[in-house]
């Protein structure tokens, strides 16, 4: 029996509606709003308790600027309005249904969002935004806070672990996964900071400049030897990543106590270069142009990562080489020399990361100092979906909280001392159990190359 279509055309069959029970699945969005609920609830019932109506916040920018004096009671239940509305929203059904436009990318269908799509992800993103300002006018409710000094203390807090992503971006893109970034930076602040040491006396003016350029080494020759195990030896890599973090705690505490010991230990640093003329900007001539050498290389280093990974043949023949080796192996491309050459550069950077700490910063070496940053460095790494500019935000942000609990402590919130200072590393586990989304890592990333025919 022959079937007849409607007057008007095929009807189109019924797409599934989005309930509020698939919402509180185990998803981000879900995440999200529950958190969004829980925080402006929190907000609504406890600001009006803990802050007057007269209470004030007062922001100052330095520079001449004028001050900015928020009323803290209005600005909190404002923030938590939209915390709660964000959690509304990202709860609600989806009634309108998501149409695949004809238009496709590679294998991915883009998707037309819904306006209440939208109108959720707009509050979501707000509400992630707002955050920042919401907890500095909060925690110095009653008191003044520099903002700008807030701002500059986030990037300089931030530097090692941009340069610790970018070391990890330059590994894992060829193929080699690199959990040894913290003994390769931990390597570079010791060796460094002992050449610096030794060189002061006969070297007064170079010795800082000739420990750097000893920090770098330091960091390519451990990476050298990860290098070595993973891709010669075709060692397990997390599994040569971890003898490297052992390797480089004993080695560094037994040159501390065997020879810093008994030698004249210096406390000098790199001192501050600001830019002429972009130093006095106000504000961002503050922030960005009145730094010190290693904090100016973590930007140069993060233009020149996004320009070689993505505008040159290299950074085409790398990325080839994570994602497909025996594929760039019938093109031609070497992928042992790839692979070396990529673990190596990641190596330099990452001794770079650790002269911050050792020859910028505190102009000491203490054991263990970098203190787990190599670990958050991959964290902010996988935030960034290996790319360079995001795994630079990922950084700012763990420096951005590294930074907001030393303010907490300046104004006398009453927390423990020892819970800000686990800040940065709950926020790391926060990010990489449910707020990073899907991060896809390169296809071939910690999978050793055997060579066809061998």
């Amino acid at each position: 029996m022959a079937t007849t279509s409607p007057p008007f055309g095929p009807t189109a069959p019924a797409l599934p509606t989005e309930s509020w029970r698939d919402r509180l699945r185990v998803t981000r969005t879900g995440i999200y709003a529950v958190l969004f609920l829980l925080v402006g609830l929190w907000i609504l019932v406890a600001a009006p308790r803990s802050f007057s109506g007269e209470t004030v916040t007062t922001l100052t920018f330095g520079d001449g600027l004028p001050d900015v004096a928020v009323p803290t009671l209005a600005y909190a239940m404002a923030a938590g309005v939209l915390y709660l509305l964000g959690g509304i929203v990202a709860l609600l059904p989806s009634r309108e249904a998501r149409r695949a436009l004809t238009a496709t990318k590679g294998k991915r269908e883009r998707v037309a969002k819904t306006p209440l799509e939208r109108l959720r992800n707009a509050l979501l993103i707000l509400g992630g935004i707002v955050i920042i300002p919401t907890v500095l006018i909060v925690a110095a409710a009653g008191q003044s806070t520099n903002v700008t000094v807030m701002l500059q203390v986030s990037l300089r807090l931030a530097t090692p672990v941009a340069l610790g992503a970018l070391a990890g971006i330059w590994c894992e893109r060829s193929g080699v996964v690199n959990i040894a970034v913290e003994g390769m930076m931990l390597t570079g602040a010791c060796f460094g900071f002992v050449t610096a040491t030794f060189l002061a006396p006969q070297f007064p003016d170079q010795a800082l400049w000739i420990g750097v350029l000893a920090a770098i080494l330091s960091g390519g020759v451990m990476s050298l030897l990860h290098a070595w195990l993973s891709i010669t030896f075709k060692t397990d890599q997390i599994v040569s990543g971890t003898v490297i973090n052992i390797l480089a705690v004993g080695i560094t505490s037994f040159i501390r106590r065997e020879v810093l010991f008994s030698s004249e230990a210096g406390r000098g640093t790199l001192q501050a270069a600001p830019i002429p003329i972009l130093s006095e900007i106000p504000v961002v001539g503050d922030v960005l142009f009145s730094g010190r050498p290693i904090f100016y290389s973590m930007f140069i280093l993060l233009f020149a990562t996004h320009i070689i990974l993505f505008y040159t043949r290299w950074g085409l023949r790398t990325r080839a080489v994570g994602e497909n080796p025996h594929a760039a192996d019938t093109l031609g491309i070497n992928v042992f020399r790839n692979r070396w050459t990529n673990v190596f550069i990641g190596g330099l950077i990452a001794g770079l990361a650790g002269a911050w700490f050792s020859l910028e910063t505190t102009g000491s070496f203490d054991d263990s100092m970098t203190s787990g940053r190599g670990f958050i460095a991959l964290a902010a790494m996988i935030f960034g979906k290996w790319t360079p500019f995001g795994a630079f935000a990922g950084a700012v942000l763990f420096g951005f909280s590294d930074a907001l609990g030393q303010r907490f402590q300046f104004l006398g919130v009453p927390i423990p001392p020892q819970f800000l200072q686990m800040v940065p590393y709950i926020i790391t586990i926060v990010v990489l159990a449910g707020l990073v989304g899907k991060a896809t890592a390169p296809k071939a990333d910690g999978i050793p190359y055997d060579k066809e025919g061998e």
